[in-house]
């Protein structure tokens, strides 16, 4: 026993050493998982904003192609018109932007009829304005779940006709 007058203070050293590298160890790990979530956050908000982008040109471009397609339907004159061609043309562009930019793919679908029915109403195939509205809402919901996957909308959020 007398040993331990000697011996104790070292093995108290090595257990405080042990326990001091367990706990740098520890706090690595902790440092570690922070990072990575700070990192899984931005690249979200970053994807959001990316998107949200792509989203915002669709519909600026799906409504003047809407516009144009219903001015067009009402007047008797079905000719060609370069400048309605020319924002289908573009409209398409920014639906391969979605497609591209999306992480689901109910958005690229959703996306993708949206701009066909589009498409439809410019040939005169539609000339109800209203049938529009049911892959716009499916767009909307589709584009909104992407950015924030997992939250449910708040209610009067919803772009489903009433």
């Amino acid at each position: 026993m007398g040993s331990w007058g000697t011996s104790g203070p070292a093995l108290l050293s090595l257990a405080g050493v042990a326990l001091g590298a367990g706990g740098s160890l520890f706090g690595q790990y902790l440092v570690s998982r922070a990072s990575t979530r700070q990192l899984e956050v931005q690249e979200a908000a970053a994807h959001r904003a990316e998107l949200k982008n792509a989203v915002l040109k669709f519909l600026r471009l799906a409504s003047q192609v809407e516009k144009a397609a219903f001015v067009r339907s009402s007047s008797a004159d079905n000719s060609a018109d370069p400048v309605l061609d020319q924002l289908v043309d573009d409209l398409w562009l920014a639906h391969a932007e979605i497609d591209l930019a999306a992480r689901s793919e109910p958005l690229r679908g959703a996306a993708y009829r949206y701009a066909f029915i589009l498409a439809l109403a410019v040939r005169g195939e539609i000339t109800d304005a209203f049938a529009l509205r049911t892959p716009q809402a499916q767009f909307f919901d589709a584009a909104y779940d992407d950015m924030w996957p997992g939250q449910r909308r708040t209610a009067g959020e919803s772009a489903s006709p009433r």
